[in-house]
């Protein structure tokens, strides 16, 4: 049986509490559709702007999470995100020189209480 893997993958827009709730529901639904539940887990650090993802070898890699980060409107590493994924994304998970992300004196890595 193939071993477990850990792969961090940087973003420069997932840095916000609703970011994160957006790309989680998109990865559960594409690990069990197109990875076979390959990803076993992710830990998100908005602080750092990254993902890190345990998976199992034999189902998934880490191009095919890099992919699925693009296909949700996310940069993985080097890769872009896919142009129409991104459009869609509300204005605070854009990339920080298209005005996304922590504004001065208003962090968004916590998620609010109403």
């Amino acid at each position: 049986m193939p071993k477990q893997e850990w792969v961090t993958i940087k973003s420069a827009n997932l840095k916000c509490w609703e970011c994160k709730v957006m790309l989680e529901k998109y990865l559960v639904v594409e690990n069990k559709a197109n990875m076979e539940s390959g990803m076993i887990q992710w830990k998100i650090n908005l602080l750092q702007g990254e993902i890190k993802v345990q998976y199992w070898p034999d189902r998934t890699n880490a191009a095919m999470i890099k992919a699925a980060l693009n296909n949700a409107g996310f940069d993985a590493d080097t890769d872009k995100a896919e142009p129409e994924s991104y459009v869609k994304l509300p204005p605070i998970c854009k990339r920080a020189e298209e005005g996304g992300g922590p504004q001065p004196k208003k962090p968004c890595h916590i998620q609010p209480y109403y």
